[in-house]
């Protein structure tokens, strides 16, 4: 999902400025002091990013919110879109030099805060500025489109709220930030089958993909990844030699043709429009019913599996399809 657009309008509170300003003012003096005794000028890279519970999100989100923004990236270990935007996240936080610190949240043990953010799914992303929440962006995204977030996050946490960040000591040793890359998986007994089947995918062979895929599933039918990768093979295998003009023209002629809206809903997907494929095919068996309505359904579910249950976008379609079918 591309970021969401921080909504600012409305945010300034002017006790949350004079309180912002205030903790900027002893920040300054705690830093001249520091510099006129010898001392470190400023935090240790390593602080920037801090694991926060629910028993301390007060101490070092709210409060801490007053002298410099804090970024939330609220995650879970069994998450695997977390595994790839937490590290990125860290790497910024380190590269942004204290304009903003990274507060990391684990769901699982803190699912009161989850609530309290209304989160219905993760990786999810906030911002706190002056003890005031700020929604940032769900799931992964583009480094280029999740840096312009951050920079508009610094930008508006400056000017309205006169927060300029907090001073880090070039001098300090940085901790290490672990690249998802890094991390070794154990090898498990289906791993040549499904190194086979993403060969195959990235060859345009879509049909090899999809046959070992199955062959993995035949043994363990709850492989997550085996399940992922064939409703993705079997999509990118419709798709293919299609006609993207005909095939929208067609959708957009014949309202009521069942096919047709189908093909139009995998284009959608393929290109990265989810909301519109989903969109489409709930609307679709809305208007139809019987074997007609099964289908658009079944698809629509076989949509769903290529995205992943993790997805926000998910959650949102699924009710859609049960309001129109109940």
């Amino acid at each position: 999902m591309q970021p969401r657009n921080m909504s600012m309008s409305g945010v300034v509170d002017l006790a949350a400025v004079k309180a912002a300003g205030e903790a900027r003012q002893k920040a300054e003096q705690a830093r001249a002091q520091a510099a006129t005794e010898g001392g470190p000028t400023g935090v240790a890279p390593s602080s920037l990013v801090i694991d926060v519970d629910e028993a301390g999100f007060e101490r070092d989100v709210l409060q801490r919110s007053s002298e410099v923004p804090v970024v939330i990236d609220f995650w879970a270990e069994w998450c695997e879109p977390c595994k790839q935007l937490s590290p990125l996240l860290e790497r910024l936080t380190l590269e942004y030099k204290g304009r903003f610190i990274l507060a990391k949240i684990d769901v699982e043990a803190n699912q009161m805060l989850m609530q309290q953010f209304g989160i219905q799914g993760i990786p999810a992303v906030f911002a706190v500025v002056a003890g005031q929440a700020l929604p940032l962006f769900q799931g992964l995204a583009p480094e280029a489109q999740i840096r312009e977030t951050l920079d508009q996050l610094v930008q508006v946490a400056e000017e309205r709220f006169g927060l300029t960040g907090i001073a880090v000591d070039s001098d300090a040793e940085e901790a290490p930030v672990e690249e998802a890359a890094e991390i070794e998986e154990p090898v498990g007994p289906y791993d040549a089958l499904l190194e086979a089947a993403v060969q195959a995918l990235d060859a345009g062979d879509f049909g090899g993909a999809v046959q070992a895929y199955k062959n993995v599933l035949v043994d363990d039918p709850a492989n997550s990844e085996a399940k992922l990768g064939l409703a993705q093979a079997e999509l990118l295998g419709r798709v293919q030699g299609l006609d993207p003009q005909q095939v929208r023209q067609d959708a957009a002629d014949k309202p009521a043709d069942v096919p047709a809206q189908i093909a139009a809903a995998d284009l959608d997907l393929v290109g990265g429009h989810v909301e519109d494929a989903f969109g489409r095919l709930v609307e679709t068996v809305r208007r139809t019913v019987g074997d007609d309505r099964n289908l658009a359904r079944v698809r629509l579910l076989e949509l769903f599996e290529v995205i992943g249950a993790d997805d926000p976008r998910v959650a949102p379609a699924r009710m859609a399809l049960a309001r129109v079918l109940f």
